[in-house]
């Protein structure tokens, strides 16, 4: 399979990667082979580059700082033939996984399963930024579609992973509760037996209490016999 060419940047926010493909038709590769974790941005209606941020596993948009925000941004704005001119921009973006293509677009083009999770954002200007992420820049020509595979192999470990976890929780959960039962059992035998004991301990007494009394009444008995 084909190997696009990427640029890859590095941001400062944190050393996230971003990247982008040379052109519209390296862009197609980067629409197919996406991760969960990657971002897409794109300059609002207009053409621009389509450039991706690759977030940490388990990160959310909400999760994307202002700082990074504005690196993805002004990368963006500053790869678009009309955007670069203009003072301010807007951008929107959304999750690798929510662009959508179909047989009829052209190359580069996309759609989205759900328009309400793409989001825009004003971007200005920004030069310096750009002249920094530049120079972190490098050209490569990854493997994409093997990248994609393991991500997806390294994600079934994960969910075999949690899901064992989750069954040991479970387990023990269960452990717990029957142990809790066992003791409540326990507790119920122990009350039983000191109330037999206690009960036991009583007949006893009263046992020597009327052997006592028995005694007191033979020695009055006695007495009045005039023994």
């Amino acid at each position: 399979h084909h190997r696009a060419m990427v640029f890859f940047f590095t941001s400062t926010c944190g050393g996230y990667t971003l990247y982008m493909g040379k052109d519209k038709y390296e862009n197609e590769d980067l629409i197919k082979y996406g991760l969960p974790e990657d971002v897409w941005f794109h300059v609002d209606d207009m053409s621009s580059a389509h450039v991706y941020l690759r977030q940490k596993t388990g990160e959310l948009l909400a999760d994307i700082s202002p700082e990074l925000m504005l690196d993805c941004c002004s990368l963006v704005k500053a790869n678009s033939i009309a955007g670069c001119k203009l003072n301010s921009v807007y951008v929107i973006y959304t999750r690798w996984k929510n662009l959508k293509k179909t047989s009829r677009m052209v190359e580069g083009e996309v759609s989205y399963h759900r328009q309400q999770n793409v989001k825009r954002v004003k971007a200005e200007k920004n030069k310096p930024i750009v002249n920094g992420l530049n120079k972190t820049k490098v050209e490569d020509h990854p493997d994409l579609w093997q990248i994609q595979k393991d991500r997806e192999c390294e994600m079934i470990e994960e969910k075999k992973a949690a899901r064992k976890s989750l069954i040991a929780v479970e387990r023990e959960k269960e452990k717990q509760r029957k142990s809790g039962i066992r003791e409540r059992r326990n507790e119920r035998l122990k009350e039983d037996e000191n109330i037999e004991a206690t009960i036991e301990r009583n007949k006893l007494e009263n046992l020597r209490m009327s052997d006592d009394e028995s005694l007191s009444g033979s020695e009055v008995s006695a007495d009045s016999l005039g023994f």
